[in-house]
């Protein structure tokens, strides 16, 4: 059983973000990092792999710029076996379906029975590419689980809920999603930093994927950025003080109503 890991860099969570004049983030000025919850993603694969319910390979596979390559060694650090990274500089702009296009077209190439996400991305949030990889790809999602485990020739998770959770399954192969679980990522052993070294990182290129230029990054888009402007850090307070509790309320009611809220 093969695990395929998407994973992405991304711009450190607490680095200052800029905007570039066509509406992208300025990810050339900033350290990046792997994706927070793909580390999860990636822990949930050794670990799959370990309970012996997959004996084989696990493979990150990443779209970015070749600067890439060094979040991608991390990864490889933490136990993966290889990666794939998919650059092109046509790529640049891309939105949530040209990506997931080109990540459906590398699966194509990458022999697979599971591939995992982490649930969303700290510079974008969106939490839909695995979803619309699973459609483009015809495969089943079992997607915002908290724990995982491969039980025969199906990936079993259980998802959260109001009233506690939801087990959700689905046969393999499958495309699955986690959020943050009880597994906290590891870290690096130097001597996995040191074969990191030595594990191969292959590169496509949108010609390896028979995926045209014009088919993503701005040009692809069919979304377009109108226009961005930071949000206002100083904001107006109103500090209502009353002993009555029911006077407090009141106030809090003609407030809202004000703004016409209620």
């Amino acid at each position: 059983m093969n695990i395929v890991v998407c994973m992405k860099a991304v711009p450190d969570t607490t680095a200052d973000k800029q905007l570039l004049p066509d509406g992208t983030l300025d990810r050339a000025s900033l350290p990046v990092v792997i994706n927070p919850w793909d580390e999860y993603a990636i822990e949930e694969a050794l670990r799959i792999r370990e309970s012996g319910t997959a004996t084989g390979e696990i493979v990150l596979l990443c779209m970015g710029p070749d600067a890439s390559t060094e979040t991608i060694r991390k990864g490889l650090a933490m136990g993966a076996d290889r990666a794939v990274l998919v650059t092109d500089p046509a790529l640049h702009g891309s939105d949530y379906l040209a990506t997931a296009r080109v990540l459906a077209e590398a699966l194509r190439k990458i022999p697979f029975d599971l591939a995992m996400f982490g649930s969303q991305s700290t510079d974008a949030g969106g939490g839909v590419i695995y979803n619309i990889v699973a459609e483009l790809l015809a495969l089943p999602a079992v997607t915002w689980v908290n724990e995982i485990e491969v039980v025969g020739d199906k990936v079993r998770g259980k998802r959260g809920s109001d009233t506690g959770y939801d087990v959700v399954e689905a046969p393999l192969p499958a495309i699955a999603s986690v959020t943050q679980t009880a597994h906290e990522p590891r870290y690096p052993s130097l001597p996995g930093i040191m074969k990191a070294k030595k594990k191969e990182l292959a590169t496509l290129a949108l010609a390896d994927l028979g995926i045209s230029a014009n088919e993503v990054g701005l040009a692809g888009a069919l979304t377009v950025v109108e226009s961005t402007e930071r949000p206002q850090s100083a904001r107006a307070r109103q500090i209502i003080k009353a002993e009555d509790p029911g006077a407090t309320a009141s106030a809090i009611a003609d407030f809202l109503e004000s703004k016409k809220l209620i």
